[in-house]
């Protein structure tokens, strides 16, 4: 392939040291992009002490933002027409990846159009789906509208997985492409087990650790959590519930579940540590454009529980790696979760076949794949 080096810019209304999937998505993918390539980011400023980075590889423009309503964690960049313009005029790069449909990223949109810079949109977080969790839920066919055409004025939209690729087709999305998402093996990995952690969560020698990674939320139906560990622990008294994260749904399930293990937010190798000091995972969110955390726990030798979409259908297999369950199945999921809590004699085959199942999917290789279809588009708009 050829990998001449480029000039990327890369735009997102959220970045570390914000704590969501789709902040430490794009933070990869600039981390990959910068060993080969020049990449520049717009980003929102984050804080009053938030300064841009400014080296060889990697320039920062840092613009106004303000947090998402009632979506703790994501930020909307306000719109800056003429500052992003400027960049994109002045800096002049080969090609843009947007990954946020806010103002900011319309902003970007805008200005590459209008200079001649093909640009690629990822499709990172169905916003549209949330509505119904937060309680406007009639607001759910405008925030799908506003998103399609939004995406449809790109060159592309890329997504990790081939069933959310036929459903925007299905919803009247144009050019979507398949770049399968990476994970960092080296960070995630069962090397990082920490048997004194087990024992800080009062986890007995040989006894079950089910972890669970992320928001703390509606949308990732907690409920359905609660109800699998409990079925878990019905037949593993012993069992623990490690909870990562934090969000809304917290200060209820701290208060009704005084036994499970709270440990708010991880990051870097406190959260490698984390997934690999567990023995399973659970994951019964239904709101999921993708979910990088299945990937994580697949790397540090989870066998993962997970409904059957997003990454679950992609890298899930039953019997050898978890099990995935039919989509929105409560009850399945429940008796799947129960059955993995009870297969000990089996977990050593299962963690190897989950660390197995992932230990391709290298960052570098994946921003290759980017880079490629970017050389494409800049051909084709050069012709």
């Amino acid at each position: 392939m050829d990998h001449a080096r480029m000039h990327i810019a890369i735009v997102s209304e959220t970045y570390p040291p914000e704590i969501n999937g789709v902040a430490l998505t794009v933070r990869s993918m600039v981390d990959s992009l910068r060993g080969r390539h020049r990449v520049t980011v717009i980003r929102p400023r984050q804080g009053a002490k938030d300064t841009p980075a400014a080296d060889a590889s990697l320039i920062e423009h840092l613009t106004p933002s303000l947090p998402m309503p009632r979506y703790e964690g994501l930020r909307l960049g306000l719109p800056a027409i003429r500052r992003v313009a400027k960049v994109i005029n002045e800096s002049r790069p080969d090609a843009c990846y947007i990954a946020t449909e806010g103002p900011l990223g319309w902003s970007a949109l805008r200005a590459c159009r209008r200079h001649g810079v093909p640009v690629l949109t990822g499709f990172h977080t169905r916003f549209d789906q949330y509505m119904e969790h937060y309680g406007v839920g009639v607001a759910e066919r405008g925030m799908a509208a506003y998103q399609r055409g939004f995406h449809n004025r790109a060159n592309g939209t890329l997504i990790p997985t081939r069933e959310l690729q036929a459903g925007l087709r299905k919803m009247g999305y144009h050019n979507v492409m398949l770049l399968p998402r990476a994970v960092d093996t080296k960070l995630f990995s069962p090397s990082k087990r920490s048997n004194e952690l087990r024992r800080r969560w009062g986890v007995p020698d040989n006894g079950l650790a089910v972890i669970y990674v992320g928001r703390l939320a509606a949308e990732k139906n907690m409920s359905v959590a609660v109800e699998a560990f409990e079925a878990i622990k019905a037949r593993n008294p012993r069992a623990r519930f490690i909870l990562v994260g934090d969000g809304p749904e917290r200060a209820a399930l701290q208060q009704g579940h005084p036994d499970y293990i709270f440990c708010g937010l991880q990051v870097g190798e406190a959260l490698a540590t984390h997934y690999a000091s567990a023995d399973m995972f659970m994951f019964p969110s239904v709101t999921e454009t993708f979910g990088n955390v299945v990937l994580e726990a697949l790397a540090s030798a989870l066998p993962v529980v997970a409904y059957d979409y997003a990454a679950a259908a992609e890298h899930l297999r039953n019997g050898e790696n978890g099990f995935v369950v039919p989509f929105n199945n409560q009850d399945a999921f429940v008796s799947s979760a129960a059955v993995l809590g009870g297969l000990a004699a089996d977990l050593p085959d299962l963690r190897s076949g989950a660390r197995d199942s992932v230990v391709h999917l290298e960052p570098d290789s994946v921003a290759d794949e980017l880079v490629v279809l970017f050389q494409g588009f800049a051909k084709e708009m050069a012709a």
